[in-house]
């Protein structure tokens, strides 16, 4: 029985399926079995933030699994008191976290706090969240519901949880608010909606207006956090300080792991959240060893460098090729190419599968790019001189 029939017997059937078989990967290559390599512009959907192998993260796991793997929360562990301390000064935040094991997990705790501020803090119970058309939070129930697209809310898991109200725009939130509403919950790039940056002004707008009226701003950074839009998070280069913030995705560098991170440290108290996985021993020091590598990175200058190569590449793909692409969009590392249609989209993603590189679609038409923030200009070149050859027979 080869891999595929292995797949296809043993493994539930929810994802569309690549059968590449990957053995090994080095920066942003990655090898399959039979020794082809492939330029990796996806890293694992922006999670490899430090690509494949890098020593530092390979290193620290080892010595850590040689000590200890896990205990129980019902214990102190140090590399997690470590990995709050050094997310909150690097986000210059005075907040407390919570740990869990994803990015649902983490929207998931984001919005039992609020439920429980707007149980504890308001003379009328609130426990309205208002999100996004387009807008991507998770796969749970909850995070699904939390979700402002239709295509997520089919009848097959119904009925989902009452409390979640989906608005057009930034614009439309404010005439959204009523008595029953607890916090607005964003993302400041919209990944999965089709890497659609929010404008800052009216981001900045948005938050001052929460603050004065007590609502909660929640803003969901599993994918743009941990440097992904340049910034140790995108609420950084936006200037707003939320009242929480959500990540996972880039905070491990493959190693699962959620965090969410509020100022307002007082709503839970013991009993009212937990995780058995969150936070232990080796997803925490992960989490240490990438925040070392990616905040030297940025200190250095050599992350800004990194994300302007990148994008100036894809600009001149985009003014090149515009009779396939409307436009470039996106932050950081986080970007995308607009495609014609959606027939258009399906064949650049399987063309440049085929030249050895991996890119991924995402709402609205997108060609997505997520490579690792470690990712060289050797790869970046030889990346887009394949997505050339990949799209110049469409």
């Amino acid at each position: 029985m080869n891999l595929e029939q292995l797949d296809k017997q043993y493994v539930l059937q929810t994802y569309a399926r690549d059968y590449t078989n990957f053995v090994k990967g080095e920066s942003s290559t990655l090898f399959d079995e039979v020794g082809k390599d492939y330029i990796d512009f996806a890293s694992g959907i922006a999670v490899n933030s430090i690509g494949h192998n890098n020593p530092t993260l390979v290193n620290a796991l080892c010595e850590q699994t040689k000590k200890m793997i896990h205990i129980s929360n019902l214990q102190v562990i140090e590399p997690q008191a470590k990995l709050a301390e050094q997310i909150c000064k690097l986000s210059d935040y005075d907040g407390a976290i919570f740990f869990a094991n994803s990015g649902a997990e983490a929207n998931e705790g984001a919005i039992k706090i609020a439920r429980k501020y707007g149980e504890t803090k308001f003379d009328k119970k609130r426990y309205k969240v208002l999100t996004l058309e387009h807008s991507f939070h998770g796969r749970t129930i909850t995070t699904v519901k939390a979700t402002g697209q239709e295509s997520f809310h089919t009848p097959n898991f119904s009925p989902y949880p009452d409390g979640f109200a989906y608005v057009d725009n930034i614009e439309s939130i404010y005439s959204n608010i009523d008595d029953e509403t607890v916090a607005v919950l964003i993302e400041l790039v919209q990944g999965e909606g089709g890497v659609q940056p929010f404008e800052r002004e009216a981001v900045q707008k948005l938050a001052a207006f929460l603050k004065e009226q007590g609502i909660l701003l929640i803003v969901d950074e599993v994918q743009t956090g941990i440097y992904r839009t340049g910034e140790m998070l995108a609420s950084n280069l936006y200037e707003i300080e939320p009242d929480i913030v959500t990540m996972a995705k880039g905070l491990g560098g493959g190693v699962p792991i959620g965090a969410v991170m509020t100022k307002h440290k007082d709503i839970l108290t013991a009993g009212d959240h937990g995780s058995t996985f969150g936070g232990n021993y080796l997803s925490t020091t992960a989490g240490l060893a990438v925040l070392e590598v990616l905040s030297g990175l940025y200190d250095s200058g050599k992350l800004h460098e990194t994300l302007i190569y990148f994008e100036t590449k894809l600009q001149e793909i985009a003014k090149k090729y515009s009779n396939l692409f409307e436009k470039e969009v996106g932050l950081g590392l986080m970007r995308g190419l607009r495609a014609k249609d959606a027939d258009t989209l399906g064949a650049v993603v399987k063309n440049s599968m085929s030249e050895g590189l991996i890119v991924l679609k995402a709402g609205r038409n997108t060609v997505r790019f997520l490579p690792s923030l470690t990712i060289t200009k050797a790869e970046i070149d030889e990346g887009f001189e394949r997505f050339e050859k990949a799209i110049s027979s469409i």
